[in-house]
């Protein structure tokens, strides 16, 4: 596991899990107050972060970050609030998760592909499009790749440990990753549906404190 923490001189912590193939640089549109740590690369769980300094941790988890994050939950102290964006703590299950199909376009992205497909899972307008790209991820297709099997070891060795609780869920409308009504099922009266929205919803905020305090 890799992370980018950044320090804002505050004695409160955000922890952001974010999703498969993700890095620091598709979030540099949210500003926060808070201290940042977002961890990213799920090769492993290996996490060599010192929490001691901070008694208040806010979670939040993106995509498969919301699974690992399921797995970690005893890792990471003092944790106030834990909040699941477009992700289901069972990353794999065929119904809750990404489905088989949807797994296997996964492994099929390539240099020739990834294009088409940011534009056809991730954002809903030419715009965003644009904005995604320029803040787009600098890892590796290589490295994205080898993550994937990582997460679907992971989560076969892991499943029976997923912590599933979240205090609050965001869920894209127009997200065909996930799918809504099994979402709804599942989050119940803590889930809050952002309108035309896909995958990525991050240009819907300004901070990782909005997504914390959004209403349900």
């Amino acid at each position: 596991m890799r992370y980018f923490y950044q320090n804002n001189k505050s004695n409160e912590l955000i922890v952001f899990f974010a999703g498969w193939g993700c890095d620091e640089n598709q979030f540099t549109n949210l500003q926060d107050k808070k201290d940042v740590l977002i961890l990213y690369d799920y090769q492993d769980l290996t996490l060599d972060f010192d929490f001691s300094g901070y008694k208040q941790i806010e979670v939040i988890a993106y995509s498969a970050g919301v699974f690992v994050a399921s797995i970690m939950a005893d890792k990471i102290p003092n944790v106030r609030k834990r909040v699941a964006v477009c992700g289901n703590p069972y990353l794999l299950d065929e119904n809750l998760g990404v489905s088989a199909r949807t797994l296997k376009w996964f492994k099929a992205i390539n240099l020739d592909n990834y294009l088409e497909f940011r534009r056809e899972y991730m954002v809903s307008t030419d715009e965003e499009y644009k904005r995604y790209n320029a803040m787009q991820s600098l890892r590796t297709i290589e490295s994205c790749q080898k993550e994937l099997e990582s997460l679907e070891n992971l989560y076969q060795t892991h499943k029976d440990e997923i912590n599933p609780h979240f205090d609050k869920a965001l869920m894209a409308e127009d997200d065909v990753l996930f799918k809504l009504a099994a979402q709804k099922e599942f989050y119940q009266e803590r889930l809050r549906v952002i309108p035309r929205a896909k995958h990525h919803v991050f240009f819907h905020f300004t901070s990782f404190e909005e997504i914390l305090s959004s209403p349900i």
